[in-house]
């Protein structure tokens, strides 16, 4: 018997993984009663939207940029 997956594969699913993973911290801040913790909740989950929206394709991996020098010169890695 061929099993088919229903979860979704390659960017998709990051990006699915993500959503969820933004959507428990929100109700985890809304439930929590203590301060310092919903501070946390919606600093990570805060921080989780910037990498949603600004996630970089995944064919070519992370571009890597480096200023290194003085007065941004580029000599470091690119």
């Amino acid at each position: 018997m061929a099993t088919n997956s229903k979860q979704p594969k390659g960017r998709d699913g990051v990006l699915s993984s993500l959503n969820v993973t933004i959507e428990a911290l929100n109700l985890a801040k809304e439930i929590s009663g203590i301060t310092p913790a919903k501070a946390a909740f919606g600093s990570v989950s805060a921080l989780l939207t910037v990498v949603r929206v600004r996630s970089f394709p995944f064919d070519s991996g992370p571009q890597v940029h480096g200023c290194s020098g003085l007065d941004d010169q580029r000599t470091g890695v690119r």
